[in-house]
């Protein structure tokens, strides 16, 4: 059973200019993709991370050249691999980027989401190495921002979705359960996945999504928050 988040209730006092635009880039990248037909394997192999380009035969990082670690980093995050990929992730990122963009601002929500991806890139070598399968999707990124709101808002309560088989239902539920919970699933799949040859296992990058989700803690805690506007109120 995987709970799906819906909305959250936190009051914002800000207008989430700069998650609505990272939905529509990831949207626009993907109707690209569509277009690409047949092409858009070598699409992905050419802009998805790929870690066995970054580790040597004996187990180790190799970093040659920065901007090609770098930019193959960042292009993978807007390139999802189908339409339950996209949605999921626009979904997530939906739901708790507004209120962490206005917890923190435009600016440092763009830098705490960009370095999110950079950190679970570096966990998916680090996991996977010699691997051969491109990684791709915004999700380590969007873990960095879970892991953001759960330092950020943990009591807050999250509208959630519980499937089971055909019923579906509505609660709500604390973010600090349904965040560890998330966090739980990713941590012990990851242990699973361990069991599996890194060249030849694909499917979900959990060790990405670890990576992600630790770092968006951390950073949560360093970053400065945006000065909230005292308001108010009239007797």
């Amino acid at each position: 059973m995987v709970p799906i988040p819906l909305n959250d209730h936190i009051r914002r006092q800000t207008f989430w200019f700069s998650t609505l635009a990272l939905i529509a880039v990831n949207t626009a990248v993907f109707a690209y993709e569509l277009s690409l037909g047949p092409g858009v394997n070598r699409f992905i192999f050419f802009f998805g991370l790929i870690p066995a380009r970054y580790t040597t035969p004996h187990g180790a990082i190799m970093i040659v050249n920065l901007a090609t670690f770098l930019v193959p980093v960042f292009t993978s995050m807007f390139i999802h691999g189908g339409w339950l990929h996209l949605i999921g992730n626009m979904l997530f990122l939906f739901v708790f980027g507004r209120s962490i963009e206005d917890r923190f601002g435009h600016g440092r929500f763009l830098l705490m989401y960009f370095l999110s991806g950079f950190g679970a890139a570096f966990a998916d070598i680090l996991f996977n190495m010699g691997s051969r399968v491109p990684t791709i999707g915004a999700s380590g990124a969007i873990a960095g921002i879970l892991g953001a709101y759960l330092v950020s808002f943990p009591t807050a309560r999250i509208t959630t979705l519980i499937p089971l088989f055909i019923f579906f239902w509505t609660v709500q539920l604390p973010a600090i359960l349904l965040l560890v919970y998330w966090f739980a699933i990713q941590f012990v799949a990851g242990f699973q996945m361990l069991a599996i040859e890194s060249a030849t296992g694909g499917g979900v990058a959990w060790w990405a999504h670890v990576g992600g989700f630790l770092l968006g803690m951390v950073l949560a805690l360093a970053l400065p928050k945006r000065q909230r506007r005292v308001v108010q109120i009239w007797p």
